[in-house]
């Protein structure tokens, strides 16, 4: 099936989304980056910021919380009651990478290195003889946070000539400390210098900068590959692209009154290593929203439980598309493919929080959007991934389904999709928060 011109459905996007998903991944190389690119679309849709330490009042409209790297945005129609159910979509905002460690500057035999860590569950070798750039946030002394993004060849883990390793085809081992460190010149190694440099790219002073969340990426932009360009190549797919498509579902609904439920977009960050932060699922920070936005339309904890239990999450993110070299890890009768729509993702164990009900909501919203989608389940002999879905079903009682975009390459620098399956996605999100 060429992929070449948007494939029709009932709902508002076609292949533009997918050019706008391009630059989207492109501005967001940080969790940080992603939230003020949110942020950003939000605003024009007529969202306006709320702050945590200020006092919610009962207005209706688009509204956003932003924490670090995570961002909870919600719109109240006209008329909403205390009680009125939220729709809620959930996605993540980080994904695997190298993350620079609080001493950043080391070096050997006369090159200059950056000290990393490794976050998350990261396909080291993809990092390997790339060229990265290095991006997140700073914290001035005031306690203010200024991003920055060196978007250009600055970083390189480079790997070990074959002529040096004659059996590194027969199996590449790296060793996590030695072997990820990026080099980014040669000479002296002097204590301060990354952060110095990074605090010139930002425009601040070096002195005025008291804490670093930086991270690398990889800066060759995202590109449509193959013959018809039925593909789309690109970093942090996992998850941005749910979060992008939650973004534009969400800001779709901007000014519609007569919505029976209340939208929300829930985009966690530390997802990739547990959710266990303020700023992660396991995290207080959805509950605690949807909490004061009830208690701010005069409602009370009646409500809140009434609210809650007429509630349903798709939980968004990324699954495996059957891949052609390795069919035997997929399981074989379910066998996801690129530009086949979006997955319903189920685990018996729980690791996905799928039930037959949730697949009945989701199943709905698919037919009323005219989008095709497909099932995911794991082969018996492999461990099963998870996501933010079982945490939001235990922490706050809330009926939540897994679902997502299959692609492959997932936790590479570099992963690959159907160029049709975000709109897709972002297609079935609108008619799931129609209701």
């Amino acid at each position: 099936m060429s992929s070449a011109a948007s494939r029709p459905t009932a709902g508002p996007f076609d292949r533009g989304h997918t050019d706008d998903l391009m630059a989207f991944l492109t501005a967001s190389p940080s969790p940080y980056h992603a939230v003020a690119s949110a942020a950003e679309r939000l605003e024009k849709a007529g969202f306006r910021k709320v702050e945590e330490t200020a006092a919610w009042d009962a207005t209706s409209g688009g509204k956003y919380v932003i924490r670090g790297g995570a961002i909870i945005a919600w719109y109240v129609p006209e008329g909403a009651t205390a009680h009125t159910p939220y729709r809620i979509v959930g996605a993540h905002t980080d994904s695997p990478n190298l993350r620079v460690k609080p001493q950043p500057d080391m070096g050997a035999q006369g090159w200059r290195q950056v000290a990393v860590e490794i976050y998350g569950g990261t396909l080291l070798n993809t990092w390997l003889d790339r060229d990265l750039g290095l991006a997140g946030r700073l914290t001035l002394r005031d306690g203010s946070h200024r991003l920055v993004n060196v978007d250009r060849p600055l970083l390189r883990v480079p790997q070990l000539a074959i002529h040096l390793d004659r059996q590194a085809n027969d199996g590449l081992k790296l060793d996590r400390q030695r072997h990820m460190q990026p080099i980014w010149g040669i000479g002296q190694v002097h204590e301060g210098d990354l952060i110095s440099f990074v605090a010139t790219e930002a425009g601040v002073d070096a002195e005025d900068v008291s804490g670093w969340d930086l991270m690398v990426h990889a800066v060759d932009a995202p590109a449509y590959l193959g013959r018809d360009r039925e593909l789309l190549a690109g970093p942090r797919m996992d998850n941005l692209l749910s979060v992008h498509a939650g973004v534009a579902a969400l800001a779709s609904l901007a000014g519609r009154d007569d919505l029976p439920y209340i939208p929300v977009l829930a985009a966690f960050d530390h997802e990739e290593n547990g959710s266990e932060a303020d700023t992660g699922a396991q995290g207080p920070l959805l509950g605690n929203v949807l909490e004061r936005s009830v208690y701010a339309r005069g409602g009370s904890y009646e409500d809140r439980a009434r609210a809650f239990a007429g509630t349903v999450c798709l939980s968004s993110d990324t699954g495996h598309a059957v891949h052609p070299n390795y069919a035997e890890r997929h399981d074989p009768t379910h066998h996801p493919r690129v530009n086949g729509g979006p997955i319903l993702k189920v685990n018996v164990n729980q690791r996905y929080a799928t039930d037959g009900s949730g697949r009945a909501v989701f199943a709905a919203a698919c037919e009323k959007a005219g989008v095709p989608w497909q099932s995911f389940v794991s082969s018996n002999d492999m461990p099963c991934g998870t996501t933010i879905g079982p945490i939001t079903a235990a922490r706050h009682g809330i009926t939540t389904v897994d679902i997502g975009v299959a692609i492959l390459s997932m936790h590479s620098a570099r992963e690959l999709c159907g160029a049709d399956d975000p709109y897709l996605l972002a297609n079935a999100l609108v008619a799931f928060l129609e209701g």
